[in-house]
């Protein structure tokens, strides 16, 4: 498969020795037009990389303030194609990494073969897919790798050696650490043991590590970035641009947060 966007960025940081930051945000909250203003404001603000949730109205991977996001972008008229189109503006203007964090029903619903083709022509680059396990994925696999979409695998502290060593085989572009058992959401402090699954990934493959669930400060992310990586944060970015007035101050001083957190992060 040729290189991703996602690709040449981790390849970009190991060169310079960075360590990445990588934002959360669900595509439609607070609006699709909103959206684009806000990647490209992340972008400004340093981020390297930019998950985008595809609104599902059952999010299971998901704390509150990611699953109310979700539904205030179905409520606003978020759809899949609306979705797309979304990312075709970004596209425009940008050449920022973006992968879609999904599940599986909405790509099934409309077909998972042309949900795929349809990601790739509007400039995603590829998939986090929540609720697709591992023994399930190969039939998928095909249709992200045809469409040159990256499979980023998640590894999670249940998950035994033996099932590490499979998954990552796997995997391209990036395997996501999460840091703790249970759902997104910011949390007072990283968790304990996740230093010991990162170096359990790390000693399984060479493909670069982002740690997640659960990050919501400068100092969780700095501390963050000497154990992985990357380093991926949501909840808290979520919640800043949503608490935050949806006017160009507002928006700027969401970026703020997340400038500060990126520069915690390069700090390391």
């Amino acid at each position: 498969m040729k290189k991703t966007r996602v690709d040449q960025m981790f390849a970009g940081l190991a060169k310079r020795g960075e360590k990445g930051f990588i934002a959360y945000l669900s595509a439609g909250d607070p609006c699709l037009e909103d959206t684009v203003d806000i990647v490209l404001r992340l972008e400004d603000a340093g981020v390297d990389l930019v998950e985008l949730g595809l609104p599902f109205s059952d999010p299971l991977a998901d704390g509150r303030v990611n699953q109310e996001a979700a539904t205030r972008a179905l409520d606003a008229g978020a759809t899949f194609d609306g979705v797309m189109a979304c990312v075709s503006k970004i596209r425009e203007r940008s050449e920022l990494p973006m992968i879609f964090y999904a599940y599986m029903n909405p790509l099934l619903s409309r077909g998972f073969d042309a949900s795929m083709l349809a990601a790739a022509e509007a400039g995603i680059d590829g998939f986090l897919l929540l609720d697709l396990p591992f023994e399930e994925a190969a039939p998928y696999r095909q249709a992200l790798n045809s469409n040159h979409l990256n499979a980023i695998q998640l590894v999670t502290p249940t998950t035994p050696d033996e099932r590490i060593d499979k998954i990552v085989k796997r995997a391209s572009g990036f395997i996501y650490c999460v840091s703790r058992e249970g759902v997104t959401g910011v949390q007072e402090k990283i968790a304990e043991g996740a230093d010991a699954l990162v170096d359990r990934i790390k000693r399984r493959t060479n493909h670069p590590v982002a740690l997640g669930f659960g990050i919501g400060t400068p100092e969780q992310a700095h501390d963050a970035a000497r154990l992985a990586d990357a380093v991926v944060v949501g909840s808290a970015i979520v919640n800043h641009f949503h608490n935050n007035p949806h006017t160009p101050d507002g928006r700027a001083d969401a970026a703020r947060f997340v400038g500060e957190m990126v520069k915690a992060v390069k700090s390391v």
